[in-house]
């Protein structure tokens, strides 16, 4: 199974052009970013079509947050995009509001013919393992976007009681999220530091289980995205307001230490 790392435009400054063409020189398959405005489309489109570049679209509903969800899958759509992440209904939700909306986003998926992954977020639907599990059992055919980050931060733990939970995200996984979280936040300072080496090891552990599902299953491609964040993900000096680690290096050691294991776990 061949492993496609993308690069997350979050929080680097630079134009399009400049973004896409210091990515494909880094060697990514594609990036990851929201879509552009209308006024930079035409441009954006062609910045990918120069350097090569696969695209995964960010999407966020909101208001009618079907409509929402479906106009933006429409547009998506004209990128011809790997897949879309998105971040999807609302934690405040009804139970009933929330099985509404994701029976509905099903349909316009199957309409568009075009894979999503609802993403394990705070603030959304799927911000717990168990609101995340009531809708992956009631709905058999949605995937996600697997970033517990968000779910270690939610729970203030390491989320040893959530296993089940867990499993079954990862059996509903389409593609991956890297950032590594801890009790107290949704992003370590650095995954190098000997301080969150547990938390390293633990999301490493994750992952490995569903690519290797993945890889069983029969896949030929999978995906992933080291997605650390700026400030305010990324903690910073409190008298200088300066990150403490520098976002391109963050992502890169990232990606490059999942691409090092995954030689391991998949070959």
């Amino acid at each position: 199974m061949k492993l496609n790392v993308f690069k997350a435009l979050w929080g680097l400054e630079g134009t399009y052009e400049e973004l896409l063409k210091r990515a494909a020189e880094a060697g990514y398959a594609g990036i990851e970013a929201p879509m552009p405005s209308l006024e930079d489309e035409a441009g954006f489109k062609q910045a990918l079509k120069r350097y090569g570049l696969r695209y995964i679209v960010q999407t966020f509903t909101s208001g009618d947050h079907v409509r929402s969800f479906e106009e933006q899958v429409e547009r998506a759509a004209t990128f011809e995009p790997v897949l879309i992440v998105c971040h999807s209904a609302k934690d405040s939700m009804s139970e009933s509001d929330q099985d509404r909306f994701y029976e509905k986003a099903l349909q316009i998926e199957q309409k568009a013919g075009i894979q999503v992954g609802h993403e394990t977020h705070r603030g959304r639907a799927m911000f717990t393992p168990w609101t995340t599990a009531r809708l992956l059992n009631k709905f058999p055919e949605l995937r996600i976007t697997a970033d517990f980050s968000h779910w270690m931060n939610v729970c203030e733990s390491h989320l040893e009681d959530q296993e089940e939970a867990i499993g079954l995200a990862i059996a509903r996984a389409v593609h991956v999220h890297g950032r590594i979280g801890f009790p107290e936040g949704p992003q370590v300072p650095h995954p190098a530091s000997p301080y969150f080496e547990k938390e390293l090891g633990l999301f490493l552990g994750w992952w490995e289980r569903i690519f290797t599902r993945q890889s069983k299953s029969g896949q030929r491609e999978t995906t992933f995205t080291a997605e650390f964040g700026p400030p305010g993900y990324m903690p910073t000096d409190p008298f200088t307001n300066k990150p403490v680690s520098d976002l391109w290096e963050v992502n890169e050691w990232m990606t490059e230490r999942l691409k090092k294991q995954y030689e391991q776990w998949v070959g």
